[in-house]
């Protein structure tokens, strides 16, 4: 009887265990020492180009004027047109003696080039009397080189030397190499601003007159660098989330030059700290963290 109550023990037993009986229960990871793992990067050095933005037009660096030697001819002949591409000594019109005057007929009297160049304008009209009281016959564009003229701020215009370089700009032609070739002495009284010149050279693809955009390279600024995507704005300024001993402190910086994602921190930071790639609210000063340091920040703020 013993034995029987026994069995029927052991019975009910299994059947309160149900269909789980027999297998292992399942066991749940345990909890990431550490804390939530953020992604870090390495506060390294770098350079970042110190640039300044300028918009003007196209002008030619140096124009010639061509007029003729005598006065009371007659204009023959007009060998060039706007546009042609001319040589030191080119001949570029005619002149001769009006009919009907006394006399035998002299020799045309040639209009030449004094130095190679692009035609920008042209006056010349055969049949037209020349004179060099009158608008020049033709207006060159010496060696065909042009330049950006900019107005700039006499704040910047403090800054910008010759020989700077520069990027150039021109819609339908892309970007062309320059430099910085005058920089005004005055500014204007009323605007408070002052002429550069951005020198681009020669090519035919240029016009007089078109729109374009130069960037001067001011100098090289270098310091700690992190993504932009590490700083937080709030209302005692910018702050940046670093990982030291497996805690997030949160340090108060001061931020510089942006270029490309990245941005240069001037203080609050030191090389080799780890900084929390992506900073966020969620993450406040003293919370534990596990650190995964990556090599590159790919997010941007």
């Amino acid at each position: 009887m013993y034995r029987a109550l026994v069995i029927a023990a052991v019975c009910a037993a299994m059947l309160a265990a149900g269909p789980s009986f027999g297998r292992e229960r399942k066991i749940r990871p345990p909890a990431v020492p550490g804390g939530e793992a953020v992604t870090v990067i390495k506060a390294q050095n770098a350079c970042f180009a110190e640039t300044l933005g300028v918009t003007g037009v196209l002008l030619p660096r140096a124009e010639i004027l061509v007029r003729p030697d005598q006065e009371g001819l007659q204009i023959s002949q007009v060998l060039v047109d706007i546009g042609d591409t001319v040589k030191s000594g080119q001949t570029l019109a005619q002149l001769t003696r009006p009919e009907g005057q006394p006399g035998p007929a002299p020799a045309p009297t040639l209009v030449q080039a004094s130095a190679a160049g692009v035609i920008l304008r042209r006056a010349a009209i055969v049949g037209t009397m020349a004179s060099a009281r009158s608008e020049p016959l033709f207006v060159l564009v010496a060696q065909g080189d042009l330049e950006v003229s900019a107005e700039v701020s006499a704040k910047d215009l403090a800054r910008v030397t010759p020989g700077q370089v520069a990027k150039v700009k021109i819609i339908g032609v892309g970007e062309l190499p320059g430099w910085v070739r005058f920089v005004s002495t005055a500014v204007d009284p009323a605007t408070q601003q002052g002429e550069v010149r951005v020198f681009v050279g020669a090519n035919p693809a240029l016009r007089v007159g078109t729109f374009a955009r130069a960037t001067v390279t001011l100098g090289q600024s270098c310091g700690i660098v992190i993504p932009l995507s590490a700083v937080l704005y709030g209302t005692e300024g910018a702050v940046v989330q670093v990982v030291r001993d497996q805690h997030v402190e949160t340090h108060a910086v001061t931020v510089g030059l942006a270029s490309e994602g990245k941005v240069q921190i001037g203080k609050g930071l030191s090389e080799s700290d780890l900084v929390v790639v992506r900073a966020g609210a969620f993450l406040r000063d003293g919370d534990p963290v596990r650190a995964v340091l990556t090599e590159q920040a790919t997010a941007s703020k």
